[in-house]
């Protein structure tokens, strides 16, 4: 019998991390090309070191100027809160290799089965929710995420003086009976001003770990294991301090661990690239299940293969003891949901430019919104999935 208590970590990175600055900027690609013409195709990379940015890949589309390009990726740094000698939205040297998309791709995705164009791509994309947490996310990523979203918030605000831009959480906690029951652990690395003491450090993060975590889960916290910091001081970082590269944080963006991940990066892809489009339909589909109240966890897997518009699997599992609904529930999702990339793209509405505020604090879990972002957070199928 599988053991039910146990402890379970998962990590985030701020919107300053080297890898974060990458996905920004790549996903403002994407972004930048839907707004001229929503049927572009976009497959972006970044990389980032000291005071240089790097972007290649593959477009087909409207022709965007270089220079236009380089700019907004200095708006990028700039609103992240880039200005330091080693890296800033001023003076970086930014190149752009971006090129027109190999016609072998472009025929593959442009392929007709049953009158639909094929998947982008070949691979099998995973979508989970569960009942940790109000937004149906494992509750170690998303205090995870909070603590570093609302430090955020504050630093660009003028409200946490003295904190720069890159940062990285930890959170563990106790699961008994396979629900979590409190913190054991919390870790945060931040980069700050010269002018700081680890101590101050201390004084200034300790309140946005109340913040985001409800006080029962922090109730008989040893003190001692709250980490700010503890290697020392962290004055240089970010992309000087560190390489970033797009698509190297994808547990972060999806479950933090408590699911399983297909593999691919979401960042710098538009939508016909299943990777993206597939894994935000299989959290659409798992979230509207479990607030449904099917189970209290649903994992989904599809699969594609390039070129071919239907989906090669669909793999449900839910909760222990919910076993037998699980045909229902796919007979339910293959008679209601088309599953082709159109499909997914024309449900949750992803031709539009929604992509730049989904790089920092992951894909899932947050507040859809008037203007078409995080379209498949919305639950507006529950009342299909009612057995």
């Amino acid at each position: 019998m599988a053991d039910n208590n146990y402890l379970f970590t998962s990590e985030s990175v701020s919107e300053g991390h080297p890898d974060k600055v990458c996905d920004r900027i790549s996903d403002m690609v994407v972004d930048s090309y839907l707004t001229r013409d929503p049927v572009s195709r976009v497959a972006c990379e970044t990389l980032t070191t000291t005071n240089k940015v790097v972007l290649a890949g593959e477009t087909r589309g409207p022709k965007i100027d270089k220079d236009e390009l380089i700019q907004k990726v200095r708006n990028c740094i700039q609103d992240i809160g880039y200005d330091q000698n080693g890296f800033s939205w001023k003076t970086a040297n930014i190149e752009t290799f971006l090129h027109e998309q190999s016609t072998d791709i472009a025929m593959g995705v442009d392929s007709k089965d049953n009158k639909d164009e094929g998947a982008g791509d070949q691979g099998i994309m995973f979508g989970y929710a569960c009942k940790e947490t109000e937004e149906l996310m494992p509750a170690p990523i998303h205090f995870s995420h909070k603590i570093l979203r609302l430090m955020a918030q504050d630093r660009k605000s003028g409200t946490l003086k003295g904190i720069e831009p890159d940062s990285k959480s930890q959170v563990t906690m106790l699961y008994e009976k396979n629900k979590p029951v409190k913190v054991t652990s919390v870790v945060i690395s931040t980069q700050h001003s010269k002018e700081l003491n680890q101590e101050k450090v201390r004084e200034l993060i300790i309140p946005y770990i109340k913040k985001s975590i409800p006080e029962n889960y922090l109730e008989g916290l040893d003190p001692k294991e709250i980490y700010i910091n503890p290697t020392g001081q962290f004055i240089i970082g970010g992309p000087d301090g560190d390489t970033g590269l797009t698509g190297r944080k994808i547990i972060v963006d999806t479950y933090g661990g408590a699911a399983p991940h297909g593999g691919g990066a979401f960042s710098g892809k538009d939508p016909t690239k299943v990777d993206r489009s597939a894994a935000y339909a299989s959290r659409y589909l798992a979230k509207n299940i479990v607030s449904a109240g099917v189970s209290d966890k649903c994992l989904i897997q599809l699969a594609y293969a390039i070129g071919v518009s239907k989906p090669l699997s669909i793999f449900i599992k839910l909760a222990e003891g919910d076993e037998s609904k699980v045909e229902k529930i796919k007979k339910i999702i293959n008679n209601n949901f088309d599953l082709s990339p159109r499909g997914i793209r024309q449900m949750l509405q992803l031709n539009n430019p929604i992509y730049e505020i989904t790089s920092a604090y992951g894909h899932f879990g947050r507040k859809p919104t008037n203007n078409g972002e995080f379209s498949w957070e919305k639950t507006d199928k529950v009342e299909l999935f009612k057995l």
